[in-house]
């Protein structure tokens, strides 16, 4: 009996060699492979980690594109000596790029391909933004661009299926505004925007609005789903079998009907001429643009329940700082475990991932941790997303520095924390680098600005006392955190972004503050705590917002050059050290208790 042999794909030179062979079955010269899903989101299941899978390049951001002759992945400054490492001997290239925003893999495209030659890219992936840009790159030089074919399902036949797990209703007790009131703004928003209707594929959208959280995404409790607003109803697309009848029953008391996740397209092809939609142009892909019927009327903006989810209610800050309280006496339960093994024992840092991660569980209202922890020693620290694996990963001991960035979800609140320790006697350089830092860090913390204010235009606050010293960092800094949700959400960025309107800075926003020194090869520092936007005057000259600090975790004083510490930022890092003192005695004891007690005396 003949059977169908399927290909070898062990290794990333034959999964390129098979994307090459789909390709020249399907007609196309080249293959665009974007780092995204049907919903745009950073974090992807399985299903759509094409890139990844095809490349070996595991960063979270990078573009894959493959012709012919050449394969190479784009990718930016956080990840290039990730990047050179993992795509060594794999025939592809690192093309570098300075930001996750750089438009140089077009205008590569634009000048390497041929006229009459073919692109392909899943237009189901591509975001529609990303799509227009992509177009206006390609058709003035006559290069055609296909965006119905998925290349994936030829070429992976072990293709990964949707994601299965359970929706579930947030706690009500940590879900303070309704599924009912929430579903009432978004509906006035979309009045208000002259539509009738509002499509949204942003599955943290599609959690806050709707009060549900899942297990889709690692990380992020968030499903897999579309959603389909109208004025009296909603239609929330998602997997048969996800939702339980007792839940389904509650959504439908709030009129929110279930339908089919494979059925989103329909319905928007279903939708009436003359009709009106709302959609975000930055937040959906140009297959569901697509799919829209002709003859109704697209009103493109951010989604109201971007915005709305970024600015948490009084009584949502007030769990988040419980949250943060829980968070901090596991952390000082994590420094006690180690300072008091470290030297005692082999401590690599795959096992402060363990450590780290066993201290969260054992705190009320842990869910999962909200991003895969990096833990860097000496030279790890330097890559700012290095990630330890069995395979390559350092022990801890000698003399250097430790960079750890965790966080957990908690039902109250997603955490994002940074600390670098000393581990033996830092240098004077190191200590120096660490101190920058750590002015950085709290020159933002101490800002005050006019509500309103375009975030990225406070980002030269954190970089100013680095480039006092000519030294700068390639990465953001600052993004938003969500509610039991995204560890990063927008609107808003503390960064170098062209500042746009809907980035204002508003009151209940929380944002990450976290600069830092990589120096290659040798030492690593970030220190980063997150804001809360609070109110903080409202005078003759406007209306003001300040940042109160939730994170709640001692910085080690070890690592400061005291001589390079004005007497503000002494008093700024006394007066934090003692209200970590007061938050998180009440929840400790034994080590942990002492360890904090040692950790946070005036400097």
């Amino acid at each position: 009996m003949n059977t169908l042999a399927i290909p070898q794909l062990d290794t990333i030179p034959q999964r390129i060699a098979s994307l090459r062979a789909a390709m020249e079955k399907a007609g196309v010269d080249a293959c665009l492979v974007p780092s995204s899903d049907p919903h745009l989101s950073e974090y992807l299941p399985k299903r759509w980690q094409a890139r990844r899978w095809l490349s070996g390049f595991t960063g979270s951001m990078g573009t894959l594109i493959v012709s012919a002759d050449f394969a190479g992945v784009w990718a930016d400054s956080r990840y290039w000596v990730q990047a050179e490492q993992e795509l060594a001997g794999t025939g592809i290239a690192l093309m570098k790029i300075d930001t996750a925003a750089s438009s140089l893999h077009l205008q590569w495209l634009a000048d390497t391909l041929q006229t009459g030659q073919t692109l392909a890219v899943d237009g189901d992936v591509l975001g529609l933004a990303a799509a227009k840009a992509l177009q206006a790159a390609l058709e003035p030089r006559g290069i055609l661009l296909r965006t119905d074919i998925d290349l994936m399902d030829a070429v992976d036949p072990k293709r990964a299926p949707l994601p299965d797990a359970a929706v579930y209703q947030h706690d009500a007790a940590f879900a303070p505004q309704s599924r009912a009131d929430k579903l009432s703004r978004v509906r006035e928003a979309i009045r208000q925007a002259g539509a009738e209707r509002h499509f949204i594929s942003t599955l943290d959208d599609i959690a806050w609005l709707f009060n549900l959280r899942g297990a889709d995404v690692n990380y992020n409790p968030v499903f897999i789903s579309h959603a389909l607003l109208e004025q009296d109803r909603a239609t929330l697309f998602v997997a048969p079998g996800k939702v339980d009848a007792a839940l389904a029953a509650a959504l439908a008391a709030d009129g929110v009907q279930l339908a089919d996740y494979a059925s989103a397209k329909s319905a928007l092809h279903a939708l009436p001429a003359g009709s009106s939609l709302l959609l975000d142009p930055r937040r959906v892909t140009l297959g569901l643009r697509q799919a829209v019927a002709d003859g109704v009327k697209v009103i493109e903006a951010i989604n109201p329940s971007t915005l709305m989810k970024s600015q948490k209610t009084a009584a949502e800050a007030a769990h988040v700082r419980q949250a943060m309280e829980q968070d901090g006496a596991a952390l000082a339960e994590f420094f006690a475990w180690f300072e008091a093994n470290i030297n005692q024992s082999r401590i690599t840092e795959l096992t402060i991932d363990e450590q780290i991660t066993a201290a969260r569980a054992r705190r009320p209202g842990f869910v999962s941790p909200s991003f895969a922890t990096i833990a860097g020693f000496n030279a790890n620290g330097a890559l700012p997303h290095y990630h330890a694996t069995p395979e390559s990963h350092s022990e801890i001991k000698g003399d250097g520095l430790l960079l750890i960035d965790s966080g957990g979800q908690y039902l109250g609140g997603t955490t994002d924390i940074t600390r670098v320790l000393a581990v033996g006697t830092p240098s004077a350089a190191q200590k120096r680098d660490f101190t920058l830092v750590l002015k950085g860090t709290m020159a933002l913390s101490m800002a005050h600005f006019p509500r309103g204010t375009l975030s990225p235009m406070l980002d030269a606050l954190a970089r100013a006392p680095l480039w006092q010293h000519d030294i700068d960092f390639g990465h953001g800094t600052g993004h938003g955190v969500g509610y039991f949700l995204n560890v990063h959400e927008g609107p808003q960025s503390i960064s170098r972004a062209m500042p746009e309107a809907h980035m204002a800075m508003q009151e209940g926003m929380i944002t990450s503050i976290e600069p830092g020194v990589y120096r290659a090869g040798q030492w690593g520092v970030r220190i980063e705590n997150l804001v809360l936007n609070v109110a903080s005057d409202n005078n003759q000259f406007g209306d003001f917002l300040k940042f109160e600090t939730l994170t709640l975790c001692p910085i080690d004083r070890r690592c400061i050059d005291l001589a390079l510490l004005t007497r503000p930022e002494i008093d700024w890092l006394n007066g934090y050290h003692a209200e970590v003192r007061a938050r998180l005695l009440p929840l400790l004891d034994g080590a942990a208790r002492d360890w904090l007690l040692a950790n946070t005396e005036t400097l």
